[in-house]
C-alpha cells in the first residue's frame, strides 16, 4: 500500500491534465456573460471533490454565484475538524491584456502553468483537493475531519459570503481554517502570512454640464469634469506620499519595535520589488520600508479613471462628466465603513461649486490579524518544514481576504491559518498569470503533513 505522498507522486501528470481542464473553465465572477461558466466551474470542482472520496457534496446557492461544500467526517466526533476555505472564481483575462497565449488554454514553459486562475486560487484550491484525495486513497481514512467551502465570488467582494457563513454557522464549525490563496516570494524559502489588509471600494463621479459640449464654444468658460476629478483625486495625497484624508490614520496601531525587526529579517531586497515592478523609482511613505508600506500601512490608490472621448483620432468634446475608482487597503484596527466616510467627506470637500460630485461605496471588507503562536500554527510551521526542507518565516500581506474576519466573527474566533503555495510573482490579475508545478506538487506534500500534524 503505497504512502499518500507515494500517491500523489504516482499521480503527479494526472493532477496536472485535472488542474488543466479546471482552469479552461472561464469562471469569471464580474462579467455576467459568464454565469452560465462560474456554475460549470462549481459542478466540474464538486465532481472532482466526489472522486477525491468527500462523503458529501452539494453546490449550494448564495444570492450571487454558489459555493461549493464538501465535508467527510470519518475521523469521528473525538478528531479534529479542518476548514479548508478558497474560491473558483477568476479576474476577466483576454490576449489584449499582454497575453502571450490564450488566458483560458493552459501552457506550460518553463517549470510553470499559464493561464488565468492558475495561481489565484484554482491551483491552489486544487493542491488541498489533491492532498485529500492522496490521504483517502492510500489508507482509506485521514487523521482529521474536513469540511471545504470553496466559493465564487471572491474576486468580486465576496459580496454573499459573510450572510451565508452566518446561516450555516453550525455546519461550518470546525478547530481551525486553512486558506491557500497566498504567495512566497522565492520557492525555497516557505512564508505564513499572518495578518491582511482590509479593503474600501469607491467609485466617485463628477458632472458638469448637461451633456458634452463642443469645447470650442464653451471651453474656458465651462469646468471641464474631467480636469476637475484630477484636480481632486491629486489632492488626496501629501507630497510625503502620506494619505490627505483627515482621521485616515487614527485607528492605525503601529508596529512594535521587535515585530519591526522580525518582519526586516525576511524581507525581500528593494531589488526583488524593483525587478518585479518595473517601476523606475518606488514612491511612498519614506519613514517605512517597502515591505512595511504594503503590510503594515495602510494604502488609497486611483484604479480606473474615465471621461469624455478616448477613441482613435480626435473629437473635441468637453465631457459632460468624469469617473474615478478608488480602494483603500486598510490594516488592523481600521473600518472599512468609517474609512469610506471620510474619503467621501474629503472628496466632497475638494470638490469645487463648478461641478457636483457623488461617491458609492461599492465593497468593503475588514483586515485580518491571525495568532502566531496557536497550536494550529505550529502545525503548519511543522508540515511547511518537512514540505519544504526548510521552516517558514512569517510576514504581513499586502491583499484581502474578505472572509477571514467574517469567519473569526461568525466561527467564534477559530484559527485561521494563509497556507499559500504561490509566488509573489504569480502575475495574479495581470497577465500571463503563473502557477509553478514544482510548488503545486511541493503543496499537495505540505497539504498532506498538515492532515497528519493537526491530527496529533
Amino acid at each position: 500500500m503505497p504512502t499518500p505522498h507515494e500517491y500523489a507522486a504516482s499521480q503527479a501528470m494526472r493532477f496536472r491534465e485535472q488542474l488543466k481542464d479546471f482552469i479552461r473553465i472561464p469562471s469569471i465572477s464580474t462579467l455576467p456573460e459568464h454565469t452560465a461558466d462560474v456554475r460549470r466551474a462549481a459542478e466540474w470542482l464538486a465532481d472532482d471533490m466526489r472522486r477525491a472520496g468527500f462523503q458529501t457534496v452539494e453546490i449550494l446557492p448564495t444570492n450571487g454565484h454558489p459555493v461549493v461544500y464538501g465535508e467527510w467526517l470519518g475521523a469521528g466526533p473525538d478528531a479534529p475538524t479542518v476548514l479548508v476555505y478558497g474560491h473558483y472564481d477568476v479576474q476577466p483575462a483576454v490576449m489584449s491584456d499582454g497575453w502571450e497565449s490564450d488566458p483560458f488554454e493552459p501552457v506550460e514553459r518553463d517549470g510553470r502553468l499559464y493561464a488565468r486562475g492558475a495561481s489565484d486560487d484554482k491551483g491552489q484550491v486544487f493542491a488541498q483537493v489533491k492532498a485529500v484525495e492522496s490521504v483517502l486513497a492510500a489508507s482509506g481514512n485521514c487523521p482529521v475531519n474536513l469540511k471545504f467551502l470553496i466559493e465564487g465570488e471572491e474576486e468580486v467582494g465576496s459580496p454573499n459570503l459573510a450572510p451565508f457563513v452566518s446561516a450555516h454557522r453550525d455546519r461550518l464549525k470546525a478547530d481551525v481554517c486553512v486558506v491557500s490563496d497566498t504567495g512566497m516570494r522565492t520557492p525555497d524559502q516557505p512564508v505564513i502570512c499572518y495578518a491582511t489588509r482590509g479593503l474600501m471600494y469607491l467609485e466617485f463621479e463628477v458632472t458638469g454640464p448637461k451633456q458634452d459640449l463642443h469645447s470650442g464654444t464653451y471651453g474656458g468658460m465651462v469646468h471641464n469634469p474631467a480636469q476637475a476629478l484630477a484636480e481632486i483625486i491629486a489632492q488626496l495625497h501629501h507630497p510625503d506620499g502620506s494619505i490627505a484624508v483627515p482621521g485616515f490614520y487614527d485607528e492605525v496601531v503601529p508596529l512594535r519595535p521587535d515585530e519591526r525587526e522580525a518582519l526586516g529579517r525576511s524581507a525581500m531586497p528593494d531589488g526583488f520589488w524593483q525587478q518585479s515592478s518595473g517601476v523606475p523609482a518606488f514612491w511612498g511613505e519614506a519613514d517605512y520600508a517597502l515591505h512595511e508600506r504594503v503590510g503594515a500601512r495602510p494604502s488609497l490608490e486611483i484604479n480606473g479613471m474615465v471621461s469624455g472621448f478616448y477613441g482613435a483620432g480626435s473629437k473635441t468634446v468637453l465631457p459632460a462628466k468624469a469617473l474615478a475608482k478608488i480602494s483603500c487597503r486598510l490594516v488592523p484596527n481600521q473600518d472599512p465603513h468609517r474609512i469610506f466616510e471620510r474619503v467621501r467627506d474629503t472628496l466632497m470637500k475638494l470638490t469645487p461649486p463648478t461641478v457636483r460630485g457623488e461617491a458609492r461605496l461599492l465593497a468593503e471588507a475588514f483586515p485580518a490579524v491571525m495568532d502566531i503562536r496557536s497550536p494550529a500554527m505550529e502545525a503548519a510551521l511543522t508540515a511547511y518544514e518537512k514540505g519544504w526542507g526548510k521552516r517558514p518565516v512569517f510576514e504581513r500581506g499586502g491583499g484581502t481576504l474578505p472572509i477571514l474576519a467574517d469567519f473569526q466573527r461568525e466561527l467564534g474566533g477559530l484559527p485561521i491559518l494563509l497556507m499559500g503555495f504561490g509566488l509573489s510573482d504569480d502575475g495574479a490579475h495581470g497577465p500571463n498569470e503563473r502557477f509553478s508545478l514544482e510548488m503545486f506538487h511541493k503543496g499537495i506534500d505540505t497539504a498532506i503533513h498538515f492532515l497528519h500534524e493537526a491530527g496529533k
